[in-house]
C-alpha cells in the first residue's frame, strides 16, 4: 500500500468519523498482506477535552463496519488499530494549538531560543505564550515572563510538555491523552534516569 491508497481510505472514513462527532487526523497503512495494519488516528477538531476510551471504542466500530462495507480496499485481512495521536504529537496546525490552550507548551522559534510556557491564546496568524522564567538557582520558583506573541510563520515546532513533576496540577484530560508510546517513553526515561 502506498500514501494514494492512505489519502483514498482517509477521504472514504472521514464521514464516519465525523459522524462520531471527532476529527479524522491521519490514516496510515504499514505491512502487507495478512501483516497489514490500518493506523487511524481521531482527535477533536476544537476544544480541549480529551477524548474518552468509549469513544474511541464507538469511533473503532464504525470503522470497522465501514472498511468491512469498502469495496474498493484489498479483501485480505487487516488489524485495525484507532488512537488519539498523543501529548508526544508535535503541534502543525492551527487547529492543535487552539486544543491546547491552558498547557504548558515548547516553540522552537525562528532566530531565537526555544520558548516554554503557558500557551494562552490563538489568534488566525499565531500564538501568545506567557514564558516561564527558569530560576537562577535550583529549588527556586520558576517565574512567570510578559506574554509574547509569535506569528505561525516563525514557528519551527511545537509540542506540549507535560511537567510530572507538579502532578497534582495535571489535569484528567492530560492524563487520557497520553497513549502506550507516551507511557512508554517515560518509563524508559526513568530507567534511565536512575528512578
Amino acid at each position: 500500500m502506498n500514501q494514494t491508497e492512505s489519502d483514498r481510505i482517509a477521504d472514504y472514513l472521514r464521514p464516519t468519523v465525523t459522524a462520531a462527532g471527532l476529527f479524522l487526523e491521519a490514516v496510515d497503512i504499514k505491512g502487507q498482506g495478512k501483516d497489514r495494519i490500518v493506523q487511524v488516528l481521531v482527535d477533536y477538531e476544537e476544544g480541549t477535552q480529551a477524548v474518552t476510551l468509549d469513544e474511541i471504542a464507538e469511533v473503532s466500530q464504525a470503522i470497522s463496519t465501514a472498511l468491512d462495507a469498502d469495496t474498493a480496499l484489498d479483501q485480505s485481512p487487516y488489524e485495525l488499530e484507532v488512537s488519539t495521536p498523543g501529548v508526544s504529537r508535535p503541534l502543525t496546525e492551527p487547529r492543535h494549538w487552539r486544543r491546547n490552550v491552558g498547557r504548558t507548551v515548547r516553540v522552537n522559534v525562528m532566530g531565537q531560543d526555544n520558548l516554554s510556557g503557558e500557551l494562552t491564546e490563538v489568534s488566525e496568524t499565531g500564538i501568545t505564550i506567557i514564558p516561564t522564567i527558569e530560576p537562577p538557582k535550583k529549588g527556586m520558583k520558576a517565574k512567570r515572563g510578559e506574554p509574547q506573541v509569535i506569528d505561525f510563520a516563525n514557528i519551527r515546532r511545537g509540542n506540549v510538555e507535560i511537567d510530572f513533576s507538579a502532578a497534582d496540577k495535571v489535569s484528567d484530560e492530560d492524563l487520557e491523552a497520553l497513549d502506550e508510546e507516551d507511557l512508554d517513553t517515560l518509563e524508559s526515561e526513568e530507567d534511565s534516569n536512575g528512578h
